[in-house]
Formats: C-alpha cells, structure tokens, sequence
C-alpha cells in the first residue's frame, strides 16, 4: 500500500521533518497563522516544539515502508525524500507542496515525476539556496533592471552557526562535474574552481563554485545567459583546508559510504549560531543591481523563513493567486514585495543603487 496525502481544505499544514534543524524554525513562524502537523522518525524528539507552538505529532519515517496517511491542507518537505514519497502522495492526492531539501540532480528529476503525475494544485520546487531566498531576490532584482542576462551569488557560510547534519549534504557532490549556462553555452565545471574573492556586507570573503538548483532553473525562468552560484567560509582557513583536500583528489578518490562522515566532518561543527549572509548581483543591458541578504538568527531560520513564504505561495496568501503545476521560487508572481516579505520575519535585505557592470570586490 502507498501513502496517502488527502487535501483538505480546513486541515493542517504537514511539515514532513518538522522537528529537524529547519523544520522546528518553520513551525515556530508559521504556527502563529496556520495549524500544523509535524512529522519525523521519532514523535519524542518532537514533543517540546508541539507543545509549544500547538501542532499535532505524528511519525512518518520516509525509511519505513509502512504508508502514512493524513487529511492535509498543504505540505512542506525539510527533509529529504530520495524515493519521492512525499512528492507522489502529495501531487496525488491533490495537496500543494513546497520542497526545499533537493539538489540539482534530484531537483531535475522531481520536476519530471510531477510533470508526469500532472498535479492539479501548486508543486513548489523550493530548493535554491536557503529554501528559494536567493531566487525570490534574484526575481526582485530582475524586476527592478526589466530583466536579468546574469545572476551571480555569493554565500557566506557562518562556520560559527547552527547546522543539521543534512546542512552540509552538498559535500558529498563536491567530486562531481556540474552543468551550468555561462554566456549562454552549457559548460561542465568542476566545484570548488573558479575562485574569487567577494565582498559580502563587511567582510572580504573568498569564494568558489558550488553546484546549487538555482543555477539549473534561473536560465530557464529568467532567460539568464549566465548563473553562478559560490560559497565561501567565514574562517579563510577552513576555506583554505577545503582547497587543498580538494587539490589531494579527495573528494573523487573519497566518495564511497565508508568516507561520508569524513566528508561531512570537514564542515559540520554547529555551533550555537551565527549570521547568514548571501549577496545577489544582477545585471541587465550592462547595468546592476547588488543585494545582501542578512539574517541575523542564522542560516536554518533564513531557509525556513524561504520555506514559509513558499508556503503562503502555494496557498495564495502572498497577495497572488496560486498557480497549479511545477514552478520555482523566482517565479513569484509579486517579485516586488520580496524585501517587505523578508523584512517582516527579521532577514534585512540591503540593495545597492545601479552600478555600471563590473566585478566588484
């Protein structure tokens, strides 16, 4: 038997992971307004943060063939799902989804399975860097310019922050090409290349290439003939000590199972927070628009806050109606109230004046 997801108008929104890293931070923003219905592995983990924002509990472990069945008014997936039970049970039972945990590869093939299981509410592919925020940035600043031929993104990740184990899954890709559009050819580039150093807010940060959904969908959305996503390290030394494991092969000789909690250990060391920081630049017609998005409670609140505005997407509460099918964040139908939208949950969004086009430091 299959799961079984009925949409329900008067039923809660279901947070599949609902206690995670994210998922405790989506439930907190978004109990106020909706009622919920967490989920996860283990109902103990989860029984303080129902408590405290009055949502249901339930186990679904997307591990356990057992089905699972829900009367829901619309879903969220924070965890991720490699079968797509939660994508199938959703489209077919007719609930809208947002989806935040994919990367690209598994972004690309979940937009074939709903394509094919032609879903009659709003499928959300949510997966852009933090929960879809820099595409909803993205999508404002092209408004602003009449356009966008470059995207390019710059993250600061706050070794200092606090992290699920998940958090650092883009690990495991580091040894594996991508496919990205640049002066609108398709290129196939290695991770960790193309190095450049980055000013986002006050800090000079060292960047490098990352393969992120973004760069797959905004080509396609926004008809840019280039997207370019990197990250950088709050400590240079650790962005350092990535290189050089990078320049060892490591991450091509070590992508077996028995290395994965290496991989990860380079990175994983949450901490007891820190600030998420990511930079936009977009260019039209040779001119560009520059925003820094800052969140001082840390990176799981900005992706949640990007969760929950996809969740007011899919359910029309964003001042536009909800459109059925497959979409990407970038595109909102109200591009212009992104920096309001993200203000009002604490995420500061400082854009530049228009700058003649260059690489600026």
């Amino acid at each position: 038997m299959s799961d079984e997801l009925e949409f329900d108008a008067n039923g809660p929104v279901l947070l599949v992971g609902g206690y995670g890293t994210v998922g405790a931070e989506l439930a907190r923003l978004a109990a106020p307004s909706l009622p919920l219905l967490l989920t996860g592995r283990s109902v103990e983990r989860g029984r303080d943060l129902a408590a405290a924002t009055g949502a249901a509990l339930r186990v679904w472990d997307l591990s356990d063939p057992a089905p699972f069945r829900a009367r829901v008014r619309a879903v969220v997936s924070a965890v991720n799902d490699p079968d797509d039970r939660v994508l199938r049970a959703a489209i077919v039972g007719g609930a809208p989804l947002v989806d935040i945990t994919r990367w690209t590869a598994r972004l690309q093939r979940a937009a074939t399975v709903a394509a094919m299981l032609n879903p009659v509410a709003p499928v959300l592919l949510s997966s852009a860097w933090m929960g879809g925020v820099t595409s909803l940035v993205a999508a404002h600043l092209a408004e602003e310019l009449g356009g966008a031929d470059t995207v390019e993104v710059a993250i600061r990740w706050d070794l200092r922050d606090r992290a699920g184990a998940d958090s650092v899954e883009f690990m495991d890709r580091l040894g594996l090409d991508y496919e990205v559009v640049q002066d609108g050819q398709r290129h196939t580039i290695m991770p960790l290349t193309d190095s450049r150093r980055v000013r986002i807010g006050d800090t000079l940060t060292r960047v490098v290439r990352i393969d992120t959904p973004e760069q797959f969908t905004l080509p396609l959305t926004l008809g840019t003939v280039t997207a370019a996503t990197r990250i950088g390290f709050s400590s240079a030394a650790s962005t350092s000590a990535l290189l050089a494991v990078k320049r060892l092969g490591f991450f091509r000789w070590g992508r077996g199972d028995c290395f994965t909690g290496a991989r990860r250990a380079l990175l994983y060391a949450p901490g007891a927070g820190g600030t998420a920081q990511v930079r936009v630049d977009v260019t039209r017609d040779g001119l560009t628009r520059r925003a820094v998005v800052t969140d001082p409670a840390g990176q799981a609140h900005l992706t949640a806050v990007g969760a929950f505005l996809g969740v007011r997407r899919v359910l029309g509460l964003d001042g536009a109606p909800a459109a059925n099918g497959v979409r990407f964040p970038e595109q909102t139908p109200v591009p212009s109230h992104v920096p309001d939208a993200l203000a009002a949950y604490g995420v500061e969004t400082r854009i530049d004046t228009v700058i003649a086009t260059g690489r600026a430091a």
